[in-house]
């Protein structure tokens, strides 16, 4: 996730103390974000040569950058060979979507039985700046990412950030079928109004409602995966 947009909220970077530290965090992050929004689609080839001039960096933090999204399963790496970008695994999606619910349902359920003012606060303005580029199509990058960003806040909000990078790390394939599924008619504004049913519930302190619309949030593009699969056969494995 962009550090600054983290930081521009109060949220710590959780990423994983690495060797090499900021530089092998910067890469991952960038590698990561340009597969999830596929702009490095399902079998591009990633050159290790062509990635240390990108990111101006030595082959360490690239190599280890890439063990990274080997063990998100982002990617597969060919000993002396090469490095491809996987096809979106079908069952890695459900599995992933079964975690986040698992665990976002007793997150909301905990926020609305009471949590600070200043999470429900953060939470609002995520969505209006999620609000500002939604009718942007050339902003979708950013509109997901801060998708991703109104999630770490709840988990942050109940003091479970290193729960938010479990599930992000486990969320690559279904965030690659999320951005297949957001520019669809009308997705973006289900994505928004999904997120102000949580957070109202949350400020109602329903805990009830709260869990009723995190449940419906995060089904509606599980719900369309064999359809996505069937109109982009060639993104899935």
């Amino acid at each position: 996730m962009n550090s600054s947009l983290a930081a521009t909220f109060g949220l710590a970077d959780t990423g994983l103390s690495l060797q090499g530290g900021g530089t092998v965090q910067r890469v991952y992050d960038s590698l990561r974000q340009r597969i999830i929004t596929l702009e490095l689609p399902p079998d591009a080839t990633l050159s290790r040569a062509d990635l240390t001039g990108t990111y101006d960096v030595s082959q360490t933090p690239i190599r280890e950058a890439m063990q990274r999204l080997k063990q998100d399963g982002l990617v597969r790496i060919y000993p002396q060979s090469k490095t491809v970008v996987t096809r979106i695994d079908v069952p890695q999606i459900y599995e992933a979507h079964f975690l986040r619910v698992s665990l976002e349902t007793e997150v909301v359920r905990r926020l609305a039985e009471g949590c600070e003012p200043a999470t429900i606060t953060r939470a609002r303005s995520i969505i209006k700046m999620q609000e500002a580029v939604a009718d942007d199509p050339g902003q979708l990058a950013i509109f997901q990412e801060l998708d991703e960003l109104f999630h770490q806040t709840l988990f942050a909000g109940l003091g479970r950030s290193g729960l938010h990078q479990l599930v992000r790390e486990r969320s690559g394939h279904l965030e690659r079928v999320r951005r297949l599924h957001l520019p669809e008619a009308g997705k973006i504004l289900n994505i928004l109004e999904g997120h102000r049913q949580i957070i109202d519930a949350i400020a109602a302190k329903d805990p009830d409602a709260a869990i009723a619309a995190i449940r419906d949030h995060l089904s509606r593009t599980v719900a369309r995966v064999e359809d996505l699969r069937r109109e982009y056969p060639d993104y899935f494995a």
